[in-house]
């Protein structure tokens, strides 16, 4: 890492603040960039709307987005390679370059393999549509909700089979859902972080996780828990990376994904 510089202003994109404590965001991949900030203690604003609305900053129409200064950075893997430079120094205090590399591969599963599941528990899975429904849809206007409620499950469910994550059927995804549990359970640490050092690999796994230890997912959540190994590295993490929120500077707006 090169030396730090100046920092400059920093506002993350993001959807609304979801008004559960210990929890930025019902985004994952903005949990992921909080704590990362958190950790680095970068000072940042948060700027909240529904994704389409940051749609200037990144033609995917996606958040996190991290403004920094006058540049755009989007995608939360870039936005973590990004604030260590800012604060010219990486999470784990090291250069170790297969550290690194190893800590990317953790990345993209948790980006991708677990990410599948939770939207598959919220989208997909009918025992928590009602209380998934209530809980992020709860800043959308009365008369508008059952609509945009309607929108973003059809939008979010149907690609789940694109991902692979439904194609043989809710069954199997749960099925292969505990498997991995399971795996993690053998794999997790008895002390410490996911690599020894905290990297973006207990980031990326603690953001998705922490979004399946909800009311809104029950049966996920009591999964995760009876995982004690797991479940206990997820605690070390969330009590390592939690610092107090920055003031919020817009009203909540609905959060999606």
């Amino acid at each position: 890492m090169t030396s730090p510089q100046p920092i400059p202003r920093l506002v993350l994109l993001e959807t609304g603040d979801p008004g559960v404590p210990g929890l930025e965001s019902h985004s994952p991949f903005c949990v992921k960039v909080h704590r990362g900030l958190k950790v680095l203690g970068l000072p940042y604003e948060r700027r909240y709307g529904i994704p389409s609305s940051f749609k200037k900053y990144n033609k995917a129409k996606q958040v996190p987005v991290l403004l920094v200064a006058d540049e755009a950075v989007s995608g939360s893997a870039d936005i973590l390679r990004r604030i260590q430079q800012l604060a010219g120094r990486t999470f784990h205090g090291t250069n170790d370059p297969k550290l690194e590399a190893e800590a990317y591969i953790w990345e993209e599963y948790a980006d991708t393999c677990v990410n599948g599941y939770v939207v598959a528990a919220r989208w997909a899975d009918k025992r928590n549509w009602a209380l998934v429904r209530a809980s992020i849809f709860r800043p959308v206007p009365p008369p508008m909700r059952p609509l945009i409620a309607f929108i973003f499950r059809r939008k979010l469910a149907s690609g789940l089979i694109a991902r692979d994550v439904l194609r043989s059927g809710e069954e199997t995804c749960w099925r292969r859902f505990q498997e991995q549990l399971d795996a993690l359970e053998l794999r997790a640490p008895a002390e410490g972080f996911w690599l020894g050092r905290l990297t973006s690999a207990d980031l990326a796994l603690f953001g998705q996780f922490q979004n399946l230890r909800l009311p809104e997912t029950p049966w996920q959540r009591d999964q995760v828990a009876s995982r004690k190994r797991l479940s206990a590295w997820l605690d070390r993490v969330d009590a390592y990376t939690r610092q107090k929120a920055p003031d919020d500077d817009m009203p909540r707006a609905v959060a999606a994904g």
